[in-house]
């Protein structure tokens, strides 16, 4: 069982119970240790009513005589339902005559009114005697049930043992809303996404705490993020696409309408359908890209040779002359950790890109520096540029600044592409104006195998590889 961290729910859990049995422990042995001390001693209050019984009656006894004293005790019995008796230090009557049997017995478990009470012999309650001033003679009666202090005995001993019963109870119920709280709120997000809300989030201060509900609820946030960007990435290229693919469709029906001629009707057609392939084609890709993470196999790449071939292609597919695609990076001095594949497409969206946007006689140069433990790859060109406050704008799916030119019609979906594919290789991808001019921005970590302390030398069959890649 691996152990959880410092931060887990676990170790607030253990240490909560821990505090919680130690003060539980120590409450229930003050309050016991409380009730015996209340349940054992006569209370002052009740001592003075004794007291006094036993003053009346010696003073019954020297101003009355043995009848005064008797009338006393007939009284205090009849008052207290209790047997009552003065005795001498022998444990005779004032009359002379010995206790026998019961009343015998009481006054070997006499108490004074400082002692514990005790328990109740038999059936009998506690018997306690107060002395004469004399010094021989006392006042020997069983204590009163209301003076007694064990008759709430009972009652408190069971709520000695409820006690911790409700604070186990006050505790499940603090725990409850400590993790319902917490767990509502997230009950209630996941409804209100569920239902259509997709701006629904959690946030602070829950995604802050450091243990499984904060983790919970940055998970729930994230999936949240990703639910709505997909689904408003579904929305924007579905709105984009059927526009996309509505203008050739036009463009079809116009001519089919206007041309009688078949053979520039079906080239024209071959021409559109070849246009729409490739929307279609760069869509799914986009879609792909965006709403899955896949794991790119990531290898040491020639940018200078990778150049080479996507310029080559370039050049045939536009009619530019080599010439005009430079390169300022020597094979084998920019070794990028990348995806061959990936960083092809990336490189290849770009110059397109770039050739697009060219004036007649522009130039696409490539360029690359060292920047810390990364390679800073950049692509410029002699275009008009983008403003200020588009730079961002140019990423976005079909986005587009003005109508395509030179080089065949685009749709706005290679800059997307290259920057998701980008990420996916731990690099990122900018724009900045060159003045004049466009100048995209590529970082790559540069290759640098585990344990070596320079970059690793290029594979003698890159330039295959490369090719075989991109072709």
């Amino acid at each position: 069982m691996k152990i959880p961290n410092r931060h887990s729910l676990f170790w607030k859990l253990v240490a909560s119970l821990a505090v919680f049995c130690f003060l539980l422990i120590g409450l229930y042995a003050q309050q016991r240790e409380s009730l015996i001390q209340i349940t054992s001693f006569i209370s002052d209050a009740d001592k003075d009513i004794l007291r006094n019984y036993a003053r009346q009656a010696e003073l019954a006894w020297k101003e009355q005589g043995n009848g005064g004293l008797a009338a006393y005790l007939a009284m205090v019995r009849q008052k207290e339902q209790v047997w009552v008796e003065v005795v001498d230090e022998h444990g005779r009557t004032m009359d002379g005559l010995p206790l026998r049997g019961r009343e015998r017995k009481r006054l070997n478990f006499m108490r004074e009114l400082d002692w514990s009470v005790g328990r109740p012999q038999r059936n009998d309650n506690t018997t306690v005697f107060l002395p004469f001033a004399d010094g021989l003679h006392r006042l020997v009666m069983e204590l009163p049930w209301h003076m007694n202090p064990r008759r709430n005995l009972a009652a408190l001993t069971n709520l000695l043992h409820i006690m911790p019963v409700a604070l186990s109870l006050l505790l499940g119920l603090m725990l409850y809303r400590i993790f319902m709280t917490p767990l509502s709120r997230l009950g209630r997000k996941a409804s209100l996404l569920g239902a259509g809300d997709l701006s629904a989030r959690i946030g602070a201060p829950m995604v802050n705490r450091t243990d499984e509900l904060g983790r919970l609820a940055a998970t729930f946030d994230h999936m949240a993020d990703r639910l709505e960007n997909t689904i408003e990435l579904q929305r924007t290229l579905l709105h984009n696409l059927s526009h996309e693919l509505r203008t050739p469709l036009s463009r079809l029906r116009v001519l089919n309408d206007k041309t009688p001629d078949a053979d520039m009707l079906r080239q024209r057609l071959g021409y559109e359908v070849e246009g729409m392939e490739r929307l279609i084609s760069n869509t799914l890709q986009l879609i792909w890209l965006e709403t899955d993470t896949p794991d790119l196999p990531l290898e040491p790449v020639d940018v200078a040779m990778l150049w080479d071939i996507i310029r080559s292609d370039a050049c045939f597919e536009s009619g530019w002359d080599s010439g005009r695609i430079r390169c300022a990076v020597a094979p084998g001095d920019c070794l990028a950790r990348a995806n061959l594949s990936g960083l092809g497409q990336v490189l290849e969206n770009i110059l397109r890109n770039a050739i697009r946007h060219s004036p007649p006689d522009g130039i696409v140069t490539l360029s690359a520096r060292r920047e810390n433990g990364n390679w800073r790859i950049e692509l410029r060109d002699r275009g008009p540029g983008v403003p200020q406050d588009k730079l961002e704008f140019i990423f976005l799916a079909f986005a587009r600044l003005d109508q395509p030119r030179v080089g065949g019609n685009g749709f706005g979906l290679g800059l997307s592409i290259a920057r998701r594919m980008m990420a996916l290789q731990g690099g990122a991808l900018w724009a900045e104006n060159a003045c004049p001019g466009l100048r995209v921005c590529l970082s790559l970590p540069a290759w640098r195998p585990a344990g070596v302390g320079r970059d690793a030398p290029a594979d003698p069959d890159a330039g295959s590889a490369l090719a075989a890649t991109t072709s």
